[in-house]
């Protein structure tokens, strides 16, 4: 499951954007961090390995709500043409 990880101080949320089992805790030990997500600066800053997305996506990992709305929100930017 592709979902997020809180991190940061008491009333500063920030976020990692996490590949994790979905049996596991909310900050539990994930397999991997594929992004970042801060509500606190104006707009909200998302960084996204959409690469990385992408390839978990193929071997069946699901998003949940928030991140589907983060990935929507942030597209892939577009593939540039190799010579």
């Amino acid at each position: 499951m592709i979902r997020l990880a809180r991190v940061g101080a008491r009333k500063q949320p920030y976020y990692r954007v996490v590949v994790i089992e979905k049996d596991r805790a909310r900050n539990g030990r994930s397999i991997e961090v594929v992004g970042t997500y801060n509500p606190r600066t104006n707009p909200a800053s998302i960084s996204l390995k959409h690469d990385r997305i992408d390839y978990w996506k193929s071997k069946g990992a699901q998003y949940s709500d928030r991140v589907a709305k983060l990935v929507a929100q942030s597209p892939a930017p577009a593939p540039t043409a190799a010579a």
